[in-house]
């Protein structure tokens, strides 16, 4: 009985079946601020590729040349390589601090039942 109040709300899921509710944010304000930060990400990085890249000259809409397309493409992988590394390293810093944050809990409660 114990366990059945602790469960979370569940909902129907928009592919059929049944997902369990998120305790944290709902999934529409995730989704949105994931947007948000993809939107973000675009833009610095559309910002800073064509400043590195394209010539003034282009500012009119005029066609890149081989020069600049490669020097954009070049641009886009390496920012979105150190954006993905970036993640990387800050998901395993994230896992090690739940993974303290529990073998803290675990010390004070076997502190606190002795």
């Amino acid at each position: 009985m114990a366990a059945a109040a602790r469960r979370e709300p569940s909902t129907m899921s928009w592919f059929g079946g049944v997902q369990q509710q998120p305790s944290g944010p709902t999934q529409l304000e995730s989704a949105k601020i994931e947007m948000e930060m993809m939107t973000d990400l675009f833009n610095r990085m559309a910002s800073v590729c064509h400043r590195k890249c394209i010539t003034p000259k282009h500012a009119d809409g005029a066609e890149l040349n081989v020069g600049e397309m490669s020097c954009v493409d070049r641009c886009v992988g390496k920012y979105l390589e150190a954006h993905s590394k970036v993640g990387e390293v800050l998901k395993k810093v994230e896992d090690q601090m739940k993974a303290q944050a529990a073998a803290q809990q675990q010390i004070a409660s076997k502190l606190g039942g002795s």
